[in-house]
């Protein structure tokens, strides 16, 4: 399983970018799809997640409203679209892909298996 974030940028705030995750070596039918996010200094953040079986998605709280998980069993790809991004939206994007359903526990995604690098957003004020 390989997995590969890109889409990343510089962007004034309100602005908008597109996150693309890349996938080879299994097929997304039947996985989780999940977008993370680390900023300089804090923990590791679940922005959003994607059931590709049924489509069932899951946003963060910062992020609802904002961001849209999508995701295309036909190239093997996902993708964030980030709208009215905010500068605490800077972080480094990373995507990750679990063989079972989106774990949300206590509100908060978790439990992925496979994780690419990540791609760097910055959001200036």
């Amino acid at each position: 399983v390989q997995l590969q974030a890109s889409g990343g940028g510089l962007v004034q705030a309100g602005g908008s970018l597109r996150l693309s995750c890349a996938a080879s070596g299994f097929t997304f039918d039947d996985y989780a799809i999940g977008w993370f996010r680390q900023a300089p200094g804090k923990g590791r953040e679940g922005v959003s997640c994607i059931n590709m079986s049924d489509g069932t998605t899951y946003y963060a709280d910062p992020v609802k409203g904002r961001f849209t998980i999508s995701g295309n069993n036909a190239k093997n790809t996902a993708h964030l679209q980030m709208n009215s991004l905010k500068p605490e939206d800077t972080a480094v994007y990373f995507c990750a892909v679990d063989p079972a359903r989106c774990t949300v526990v206590g509100g908060i995604l978790d439990g992925m298996e496979y994780w690419g690098k990540g791609t760097l957003v910055t959001v200036s004020s």
